[in-house]
């Protein structure tokens, strides 16, 4: 996808069908692809939340092992991954609020290092210091 379609982005859903093999082996690519064109202002990748639709019909490949599918959403850097069924509204509200609380927490870190980076610069005023220096060169 162009960038045009990621501007401003503060999260996503990757999203692929259980029926199909296929769109799980394109999971990587559109990860890697939000991750070149889309970042946080701290530099960091957008949370990001895998949906294995259509978990009412037989499943196919890697999402039949839950352990697995845990080790590849963290080796792909996804926040975390969802069984939907997007036709029986099924963990459909669940993944959203999942998403929501990670762009949350990630936006309250960054304004907590934002903040901890105003702390730390150094606000010199010169009648202060002008103040500071008779101090110090007198008696």
């Amino acid at each position: 996808m162009t960038r045009v379609y990621y501007k401003e982005a503060v999260g996503a859903c990757v999203v692929f069908d259980v029926t199909r093999a296929s769109t799980f082996e394109a999971v990587t690519k559109w990860k890697n692809d939000l991750d070149s064109k889309v970042q946080l202002p701290d530099g960091s990748p957008v949370p990001v939340v895998l949906l294995a639709n259509k978990s009412d019909l037989p499943k196919e490949g890697l999402v039949n092992n839950t352990s697995q599918m845990d080790e590849f959403c963290k080796e792909k850097g996804f926040a975390g991954w969802y069984e939907t069924s997007a036709k029986e509204n099924i963990n459909i509200d669940e993944a959203a609020r999942f998403l929501v609380t990670k762009i949350l927490e990630k936006d309250k870190a960054i304004r907590l290092g934002e903040e901890e980076r105003e702390n730390d610069r150094l606000v010199l005023d010169s009648d202060e210091m002008k103040a500071k220096e008779k101090k110090k060169n007198c008696c």
